[in-house]
């Protein structure tokens, strides 16, 4: 890709120059014909020698062509260290996160991979904590302070319910809090958000423009949950807003999806995972999905979650690199001439 593209018709320069570098090469041979001493000089020259007087010519043209194409400013899809990220946890803090399926409980795993993920993460990266249940809540504010973020973690307690909508919906409001997204009214309606020119999540249907999905590089989601959203916003909504957004929402299933009989509260239920919906999000928002059964496993998604979001691939201009490519070529071009001919080219 370019972004310059009309620059290359630069090239057409390169096979003039050639022509021209053949003619001039005529022009010596006929001037070596004419005059016998300077033929004989020419008989002298083996072939290593006649080779090597085309090389300082050639390297010269490689510059230009490495020049020529620097103008028109290309770009690779690279591998690079990510920008100042801003990183929210959404955990699901349900009652069925009391099983003791991934040992101790699924809660303590999830907190123990947690805690693993902040300190890794470089100093650069802004992170907040959300939790859902019933309802959602910031646990934490976003903030580079990593011994806040683990105090957060460590206060989280299973409640009642799943809200896996309102958990996707209160990270985005703590991504972008002047954006007024209603996360309140949108809980209380438990109804669908429409995604277009006008965001009802807003207060008074302020304009909203969506964006490229996963555009908005420097921002992630990342969405533990062991089960299924019994209430609040509908998850695909939500994510639809995330998408919007150009948020990448990362969802982590714990769990299993044949699910398992729990008792909470006095309360005997069946939690199933519902991993359809987590790789439904993941894929809307230009994410992934993992499913970790274990504790281990539960690290392990963090661990790659973490070069995820400290690495990633992004259009850049590497117009640098090509006239540094350039400059290379032409100065080897001008050595090896004053080196072999005391001359430059």
């Amino acid at each position: 890709m370019f972004i310059w593209p009309h620059m290359l018709w630069s090239l057409l320069l390169v096979p003039l120059l050639v022509g021209w570098y053949v003619w001039l090469l005529r022009r010596k041979n006929q001037a070596v014909l004419r005059y016998a001493s300077l033929n004989i000089v020419k008989e002298a020259m083996g072939p290593g020698q006649r080779l090597r007087r085309h090389i300082p010519p050639f390297l010269f043209l490689l510059a230009l062509i490495a020049l020529f194409v620097a103008l028109a400013r290309p770009t690779a899809l690279l591998t690079l260290p990510s920008e100042r990220q801003t990183v929210v946890l959404a955990i699901d803090v349900s009652g069925s996160m009391s099983a003791t399926d991934v040992k101790p409980t699924r809660m303590r795993a999830a907190q123990d991979a947690a805690k693993v993920f902040v300190a890794e993460q470089p100093r650069s990266t802004r992170l907040g904590i959300v939790s859902f249940a019933g309802t959602a809540a910031v646990v934490q504010a976003l903030t580079d302070n990593r011994e806040d973020i683990t105090a957060a973690i460590e206060r989280l307690q299973v409640q009642r319910a799943t809200a896996i909508g309102s958990g996707i919906l209160m990270s985005l409001a703590t991504l972008f809090p002047d954006a007024g997204i209603n996360v309140m009214s949108a809980q209380e309606e438990q109804g669908s958000v429409r995604i277009g020119t006008v965001d009802s999540s807003t207060p008074q249907g302020k304009p909203f423009t969506p964006v490229e999905p996963g555009s908005a590089s420097s921002n992630a989601i990342i969405l533990l949950t062991d089960g299924q959203s019994t209430m609040g916003l509908d998850p695909i909504e939500a994510a639809k807003m995330a998408a919007a957004r150009g948020v990448r929402v990362y969802t982590v299933g714990i769990g299993t999806t044949s699910g398992e009989i729990i008792h909470f509260e006095g309360w005997t239920m069946r939690v199933r995972l519902d991993e359809e919906t987590l790789k439904r999000i993941a894929d809307m928002t230009r994410a992934e999905y993992f499913n970790a059964s274990t504790a281990a496993e539960l690290t392990k998604v963090y661990q790659t979650l973490n070069t995820r979001l400290v690495l990633e691939r992004k259009n850049t201009e590497i117009t640098v690199f090509l006239a540094a490519i350039g400059v290379v070529f032409a100065l080897a071009s001008a050595l090896l001439s004053l080196l072999w001919f005391n001359r430059i080219l």
